[in-house]
């Protein structure tokens, strides 16, 4: 089974980013997913589900210890044959 999860950290700073959001990228660049996608407002990241449960595990308990006060994300099972996320992987 495959998976991808979308999340963000909080609180924003839309000057720098803050020590939360960069050690959450740090976990999912650092975790041999498939796919990862970080921007400024969402960041996404697609693998076998085991992978991606233990990186959003990570990123739960480093984000929230390096100061993030709420933590949003959502999972979804990839669709066999739908690699690679966006919309289409979503139909």
């Amino acid at each position: 089974m495959r998976l991808r999860v979308e999340f963000t950290t909080e609180p924003f700073d839309l000057d720098e980013a803050p020590d939360h959001a960069v050690v959450a990228r740090e976990v999912v660049t650092g975790a041999e997913l498939d796919a990862v996608d970080v921007g400024p407002f969402g960041n996404t990241a697609e693998g076998e589900a085991e992978r991606v449960l233990t990186a959003v595990d990570a990123l739960l308990r480093q984000s929230l210890a390096a100061g993030a006060t709420r933590v949003s994300l959502q999972v979804n099972v990839v669709p066999d044959g739908a690699a690679g996320g966006g919309e289409e992987a979503e139909r």
